[in-house]
Formats: C-alpha cells, structure tokens, sequence
C-alpha cells in the first residue's frame, strides 16, 4: 500500500471518528474551537481552486461550482439539522464496503448539497413553540433552544469538516436558512415559519456566542456558491427567478438579485422558461430532454416533484432520508436516481466496517 493510500486512510478515518463524537454529543459546540473550524473553512472558501470556482473581479471565488464530470455525483437535499441524515449519508458503505467519505477522499464521487443547514423542520414544530418562550423570557432558561442549535450547527460543524478535508469533490450551496443574522438586504430575508427562527437563533447566537462568532459565521455563508454545473445538469437551491448568466453568477457578491433569486423562489414565482434558459445557456446541449435542473427548498409529500415543463426537479422531502445519485456514464432517470437510504444511524457505530447498509454501488 503506498504511502498516500495509508494517510488517506488515516484521515479519512480520523474525520469518521470526528463526525461521530458531533453526532454523539449531547451539549453545545464550544465557541472557541468551533470559532477556529470557520476561520478553516472560510480559508477554504476564499481560495478555492479557480477551475472548480472561476473568481470575480473582486479577486474571490464567484457563485458558480463547475462539477467534475468523470466521477458520479451524489446530491443532498435541504439538511434542517438533520445530523443523522447528513452522517447516514457519509458513512454509508457499498457492497464491498467502502463509504461515501471514503470515495470522497479517493476522489471517485463528489457530493452536494443544496443548501439549508439550520432550522429543524416538521419533527421540531412543538419544540421551536416552546422555544418561543424561552426566547421571550430572554433565555432565563433554554433548554429547547439548546437543542435546536446543538443540531443546527452541528450538522453545519459536519458540513465544515467535510469541506475543509475535501474541498474539490464536496461543496455545500447557500440556500435562504443561510442566514444567520437574520439579515434582510444583500440577497437575504428575515425568516419565520414555525416560530420567528431567524430572530431566535440570532438572539441566541449573540447571547451565547457572540459578535465576532456571528460575523465569521456570517462571512462563511456569504462564501458559498450559488449554483453547480454538472454534465447534463444544474443544482441550486432554488427554482432560477430568471435567467442569470455568467457574470450575474461570479459577481454574486454584489449582486444581491442573484442570491435572492437563486436562494427564495417559491412555488409559481419564477419567469416562464428560466429553467430551460439556465439549462441550455450552462450545458450548451441542444437536446434538454435528458437534462435536469435540481433544487430543494419546497418539501415536496413523495419521492420528488417536477417544474418548468418536467426540467425542474424538487426533491426535498424533510420526512425521509432522500438523495439523488447523478451517474456519469449514464442518462438521468429520476425514478431510478432519487431514493431513500435506510434511517439505521443508530446502528451505525456497531457496523463499521461490513459489507453493505443499504448504498447502492457508485
């Protein structure tokens, strides 16, 4: 075995052990140390290779993740702090019983994500309301919130980790929950749905993490990209708004129609044939029948739900652990490509190492 094959098995199963112990663990990230991971990963960001993200004129990384397009491509819907999603997803092992970390390391897939780390969803309804009130109380007491922002930025520590240990084959796109502050402007809105979750994390992050904290933090979402460009295929967390070209894309910064537009699109809002714009003008291919644009943001009730004349694909369903898996030698059939991983992260831990959890061959 050569040298790179043992430290890349040695990182490889140190990061398993790392996003482990953050699934595990039951309190609060410790500012500090979770401080040092975005200075990390924000370093990441701002330096990325500019083949995988062309810079602006600004002198940083644009909007636009060119994918590659010899390795398969596994596509995450809106997380909402779904730690034992995201962890399914990584750790989950083939036949011959390599994980998806594992091929992330060698280089043989690329994963993304479309977006949407924070704010639990459905199954945290009655928390987020009872959370509310600690809120009102000025936090006196916040037991429910812990738990909101345990899970919260901890799926997002695992997004991190990840990211700063592979930076060209894993990318994460910015979606509206990317919002720490609660902004409203440069592309952002404030954000209610179950509660008044924007205004409540911001108050509990500046309460209990405070201004620097929030600013890094801050600084990291506004570094994400906006939109993945794959071979026969377009990824962004939203339905396009209109038509953007490239310069909207890698001017992003300034650009705040761009994020808005490509981060808050409800269901009927987009300009007729933004999709099949975006498709033709980023793949240059004539025949779009067997092209996709996928996004999330919208749950959809079953497997996936189709827009813009069959081009535009949601596929975020917050019940079940859904992924869509983007062959490279092969023609997209959603069918076949979007579909459930088994809920078995609890077990997860006893199985390392066996063949097979439920992941099909890539």
């Amino acid at each position: 075995m050569s040298g790179e094959s043992v430290n890349e098995q040695v990182r490889t199963g140190w990061l398993e052990e790392r996003l482990i112990d953050i699934y595990k663990r039951k309190r609060l990230p410790e500012p500090h140390e979770y401080a040092k991971l975005i200075e990390k990963v924000n370093t990441v960001l701002i330096y990325e290779d500019a083949g995988i993200r062309p810079y602006g004129t600004d002198g940083l990384p644009g909007g636009i993740v060119f994918l590659r397009q010899d390795i398969p491509t596994i596509l995450v819907p809106d997380l909402h702090a779904r730690v034992d999603f995201f962890l399914e997803i990584l750790l989950c092992r083939d036949e011959h019983g390599v994980s998806n970390l594992q091929k992330l390391a060698s280089e043989s897939i690329q994963i993304v994500c479309v977006g949407d780390g924070f704010h639990a969803e459905g199954r945290a309804a009655r928390r987020w309301s009872l959370a509310f009130e600690e809120y009102s109380n000025k936090f006196r007491k916040h037991e429910c919130m812990d738990e909101e922002i345990r899970e919260s930025l901890g799926v997002m520590e695992m997004v991190k980790e990840v990211k700063t240990a592979f930076p060209s084959t894993f990318h994460f796109l910015k979606g509206n929950h990317e919002n720490i502050t609660n902004e409203y402007g440069n592309g952002n809105y404030s954000f209610r749905k179950y509660s008044h979750e924007g205004a409540m994390v911001g108050a509990f992050m500046e309460k209990f993490y405070g201004e620097d904290f929030i600013r890094s933090y801050s600084q990291f979402e506004k570094n994400l990209p906006l939109l993945a460009i794959g071979k026969n295929f377009l990824v962004s967390h939203a339905e396009p708004a209109t038509f953007f070209d490239f310069e909207d894309l890698i001017e992003y910064r300034d650009r705040p129609e761009v994020v808005y537009g490509l981060t808050w699109t409800a269901n009927d809002e987009a300009e007729e044939e933004s999709v099949q714009r975006m498709l033709e003008y980023y793949l240059k291919i004539e025949n779009l029948e067997e092209c996709y644009y996928f996004g999330g943001h919208r749950p959809v009730a079953g497997m996936y739900n189709l827009r813009a004349e069959g081009r535009y694909v949601q596929f975020h369903n917050p019940n079940r652990f859904l992924i869509a898996v983007i062959r490279n030698d092969s023609p997209i059939h959603l069918d076949e490509d979007i579909f459930e991983i088994e809920k078995k992260v609890s077990t997860l831990f006893e199985e390392k190492g066996r063949e097979g959890r439920g992941c099909r061959d890539l």
